[in-house]
């Protein structure tokens, strides 16, 4: 793809009950995934939004070293990857996301750690999800105009 061109893609929420949401990945063949809060505002039935922060970033990361590795033509036995979050409270004492940390934890033979060694200076360059969060991603928010529904109606 070149730098300047744009690619798009999208998901749709719906909400199911509470503060369970079902997540369309607008995707063919990928399944919908069902996001819920923790208790006390949710029951837990599924992963809540910071956790899906820090599966995106651990996942991200773990395909960018699989990818160096793969062209370093370094063999995997198997590649684990641990993230763990905090929340932390800002100057305004609203509860945010605090410092993640990853922990990538690539099994190889001892003849292959020089070349793991080097793709450990490259691949978090190119994880899409890590750099931009770190950058600052911009997030634009607009709340549409609400549809008027008659409540009465709607019971007949």
């Amino acid at each position: 793809m070149p730098d300047n061109e744009i690619t798009r893609f999208s998901v749709t929420l719906s909400r199911v009950a509470d503060y369970q949401f079902q997540v369309d990945f607008d995707e063919t063949g990928v399944p919908p995934l069902l996001l819920d809060e923790p208790p006390p505002l949710g029951d837990a039935q599924g992963p809540n939004a910071s956790r899906l922060v820090a599966a995106a970033v651990g996942n991200c990361l773990a395909a960018s070293l699989l990818f160096c590795l793969e062209k370093a033509r370094v063999p995997l036995e198997s590649l684990r990857v641990r993230v763990r979050g905090s929340y932390v409270r800002n100057q305004a004492g609203r509860l945010r996301l605090g410092p993640l940390q990853v922990i990538l934890e690539p099994e190889t033979g001892e003849e292959h750690i020089a070349r793991l060694f080097r793709c450990e200076t490259l691949f978090e360059d190119f994880c899409v999800v890590t750099q931009s969060l770190r950058e600052g991603l911009d997030v634009e928010v607009e709340v549409a105009t609400p549809v008027a529904v008659d409540v009465a109606a709607a019971e007949i």
